[in-house]
């Protein structure tokens, strides 16, 4: 079931436009970003329970950034993978991450805080396997890494795993007002936290460069800023160490044990009357917009493009700091542009409660941001069995 269910999805995939529509009707409001082409959006989409805004924005050369929603008749799940040092770590997470929880998912017949980890744990041990292939050949693979965080709606609940520093917000409606407030949802598993430079000089109390000041900025062994992800093998099994050749993610000291951590944070809610929405972005909207700003700009504009209307928030942002505007910065071409910004991926998950029944149809379907395809979900966790062939529906 699947390797029939990973066969399907891929034969399926379809492509999309990749850049913002440039035709806008005379009563569309203009959001920004129509003529950036590192920009890629849908603007609003169905998903179990409401709607959903997904806007990508390139800078680096590469992208690292890899995204994607699923939902389906009975949940919703996004996804949102940092990569760094390359996008290989975070590729292989979009690839596998989504198709381990649903397989877990039917193994128990539920999802839960448990069955998330072990999605995660199952991700990890893939892409370590895969390090472990390619090593021989590609040493620099052990150097790929990826912060991950997923967001899940199933029966009423909502479900939040993270590892690294992407970040998940809640908007939320306080009484009787229309006041908007912010509650962040996950943990950032950065060195610049003073409770995580802790936790990590806890747990190696016997190393005294576990976290050091390096160009204005803590690092975990002076080297990366995030205590947690997905790959990252050079800083997790000693088998994986990189030599002088790799001066950047070369230790001096042979490695006694794993520095970084695979295991999320997980965090879950029965969702509430007053919660309005969700906003899903990885750490490069978060430089820039504060979580009480951003949950401000969705309370207060139209819902269709306000992904994108949040990323061009951002970008507007990145420009004033340098004393330009965004118009200057789309003249930079992707690479040059990580000087004012990084890929940014932005979900905004809209919460309409009179769906949360699922008795109205949705639509089954699987978008990955920015790479421009999309195709059937197969989001089915109690799969329905026909009595006659008494075979899956």
């Amino acid at each position: 079931m699947f390797s029939w269910l990973v066969r399907t999805v891929s034969a399926c995939w379809r492509p999309l436009s990749r850049y913002v529509p440039m035709s806008k009707d005379e009563d569309d409001v203009f959001l920004g970003g129509e003529d950036d082409p590192f920009l890629w959006c849908r603007d609003l989409e169905k998903h179990s329970c409401g709607e959903f805004s997904f806007a990508v924005v390139q800078a680096n050369q590469v992208l690292e950034d890899h995204s994607q929603v699923d939902t389906g008749r009975e949940g919703t799940f996004v996804g949102v993978y940092d990569g760094h040092g390359g996008p290989e770590a975070s590729r292989f997470v979009r690839d596998h991450l989504f198709l381990h929880l649903i397989k877990l998912a039917r193994e128990n017949g539920t999802i839960d805080e448990e069955v998330l980890k072990n999605a995660f744990a199952a991700t990890e041990d893939g892409f370590l396997s895969l390090v472990r292939r390619a090593f021989g050949i590609t040493p620099s693979i052990a150097s790929k890494g990826c912060c991950c965080l997923v967001g899940v709606i199933w029966k009423g609940t909502l479900y939040v795993a993270n590892l690294g520093d992407s970040r998940a917000v809640l908007g939320h409606i306080v009484g009787r007002s229309n006041k908007i407030v912010a509650e962040q949802l996950t943990k950032d598993h950065n060195a610049s936290i003073e409770e995580v430079r802790k936790e990590l000089m806890s747990l190696h109390p016997d190393d005294s460069c576990i976290v050091v000041h390096v160009n204005g900025a803590w690092r975990v062994k002076g080297i990366i800023q995030v205590s947690r992800s997905i790959g990252d093998a050079y800083l997790k099994k000693p088998e994986f160490a990189l030599g002088p050749a790799y001066p950047r993610f070369h230790l001096k000291e042979p490695l006694r044990r794993p520095v970084l951590r695979a295991d999320p944070s997980v965090y879950s809610r029965n969702l509430q009357p007053g919660d309005r929405f969700l906003i899903f972005a990885s750490d490069g909207l978060w430089e820039l917009l504060s979580n009480q700003k951003a949950v401000e700009i969705v309370h207060n504009n139209p819902r269709e493009g306000i992904a994108r209307r949040l990323i061009v928030s951002a970008l507007d942002e990145a420009a004033r700091r340098q004393k330009l505007k965004y118009d200057d910065v789309k003249k930079y071409d992707k690479g040059a542009r990580r000087s004012f910004h990084d890929d940014i991926t932005v979900v905004v998950v809209f919460i309409d409660h009179e769906m949360l029944d699922g008795k109205l149809p949705v639509p089954e379907l699987s978008v990955r941001g920015f790479i421009d395809t999309h195709g059937p979900s197969d989001f089915n966790i109690l799969q329905e069995v026909d009595m006659k062939t008494n075979t899956l529906k």
